[in-house]
């Protein structure tokens, strides 16, 4: 594949991210877009329905997901970087996914600060930041 066809994918993958962030109050349930916006710490968890937030969390972790495997892959053109990638993915969502709707179902004050940081490795691409550095690095030290 041609860099230039590379690159372009790349940039396209990545800004389907942006739209994704942009458009998340149009797209998804998640009535802790306002609630987080807030002074948070002080206020009562606003009134959900835990299916639909948690069906809509993982939709949205599903494209940011898919997203980011087209990035990391079109970045270095690696099959085993992305296997690696696939199956990271997989078990941060499961990792991730739980500790969120335990925190949800029993949130206390006390707990919102982690329920926020564990929203945001859910509905954002964090992963991905952590994962472009860590092959970049691993490529690097195979030369």
């Amino acid at each position: 594949m041609q860099k230039i066809q590379r690159y372009s994918l790349i940039v396209l993958f990545v800004f389907g991210l942006i739209l994704i962030r942009a458009y998340e109050a149009n797209l998804f349930y998640d009535p802790f877009l306002d609630f987080f916006k807030n002074d948070y710490l002080f206020l009562d968890a606003p009134v959900f329905d835990t299916f639909k937030l948690i069906g809509f969390t993982t939709l949205r972790y599903v494209l940011n997901t898919l997203l980011s495997l087209g990035v990391i892959y079109f970045v270095f053109t690696d099959r085993q970087a992305l296997k690696f990638s696939v199956i990271f993915y997989g078990i941060a969502y499961f990792v991730l996914i739980l500790v969120f709707l335990y925190l949800i179902l029993h949130a206390k004050q006390d707990d919102y600060f982690i329920l926020f940081n564990i929203r945001r490795f859910l509905i954002q691409p964090i992963l991905l930041l952590l994962l472009l550095p860590a092959f970049y690095y691993q490529k690097q030290i195979k030369k």
